[in-house]
């Protein structure tokens, strides 16, 4: 099957005994992390320039298997005064990748009671389809209101014009699908785009800020209220990265800067202490960052029922 082609996404049954939601307050704000499913990719993706000694030593310290692994895959929904702004909207559906257990998204907010009309916002941290897929699902765009923003930086969109995948280490047939995503995402969407150059607030207490590194447009959004604070961080943060921060993800399109990217922002979370959440790390990825000399430990939060 083309690529190109919309198809519907198959849905889980809604009584699924998977946890899918996970809520946590910021202040006066309500966050909401929902999980899209989990990736299997090869656990090179990790850190392509590490030894591959050295990669499998970090994978048995963790108790992960060496050859590949399930990737969460988080997506956000804040809820800010009159505001519903969902942060990335998941896979979708993919026929040619073989992805069954990722873009549950959709079936997830109707499970969660978030209506697809009663959204205001969407925050895209960057166009890689597991951030824009879940928008290009048979049957969203009509269902999403006609006056949406979906804010995105100017940086990015220029990229996908003529995206470079020269510096990354993807598996076959990943390239393509990126490419044909984000084409059908910008000319789907292209009069809901709001776009922004460095930061923008979205909402009160909702801002969004570009980094660059993971892509030439990658953002973060910042969430603060009432003394507490929140940082949605997309791709800037996986797993391996607390320990590893130099090792480079095969997604990365800027390797070292994302590496710097990522080493300033955990040098800073570790700093204020506020909640990080990211694309990513295990569902439901919320917790907070401690340093440890060069490297960083992550101290995932309690659940809290």
């Amino acid at each position: 099957m083309d690529i190109g082609t919309h198809v519907r996404a198959p849905l889980a049954k809604p009584n699924e005994l998977v946890p899918s939601r996970y809520a946590v307050r910021v202040g006066e704000i309500e966050v909401l992390v929902i999980s899209d499913g989990v990736l299997p990719l090869p656990t090179v993706m990790l850190g392509h320039n590490a030894a591959p000694a050295d990669r499998a030593a970090w994978l048995d310290e963790m108790f992960l298997p060496r050859e590949a692994f399930d990737w969460s895959l988080n997506v956000v929904v804040v809820h800010s005064g009159e505001q519903t702004i969902l942060i990335d909207a998941g896979l979708g559906f993919d026929p040619d990748l073989n992805l069954p257990r990722a873009g549950q998204l959709i079936m997830r907010l109707e499970a969660a009671g978030i209506n697809l009309a009663s959204v205001t916002d969407v925050v895209l941290t960057h166009m890689h389809m597991d951030h824009v897929g879940g928008l290009l699902v048979d049957g969203v765009k009509e269902a999403l209101r006609p006056d949406l923003r979906i804010h995105v930086a100017a940086a990015e969109l220029a990229f996908w014009e003529a995206p470079d995948f020269s510096l990354t280490s993807m598996p076959q047939g990943f390239p393509d699908a990126l490419r044909s995503a984000a084409k059908r995402f910008a000319t789907a969407y292209r009069d809901q785009l709001r776009t922004f150059e460095n930061e923008h607030e979205v909402a009160p207490g909702v801002v969004v800020q570009r980094t660059g590194g993971h892509t030439p447009g990658h953002s973060i959004v910042r969430v603060a209220s009432g003394g507490d604070r929140l940082t949605f961080a997309g791709d800037a943060v996986f797993t391996v990265g607390f320990d590893h921060p130099d090792w480079h993800n095969g997604f990365e399109h800027d390797p070292e800067e994302a590496a710097r990217v990522r080493v300033k922002l955990l040098q800073e979370l570790a700093a204020t202490g506020e909640q990080l959440v990211a694309t990513h790390l295990p569902f439901p990825s919320v917790g907070r960052v401690a340093a440890e000399g060069e490297t960083f430990r992550w101290v995932p939060a309690f659940w809290d029922y």
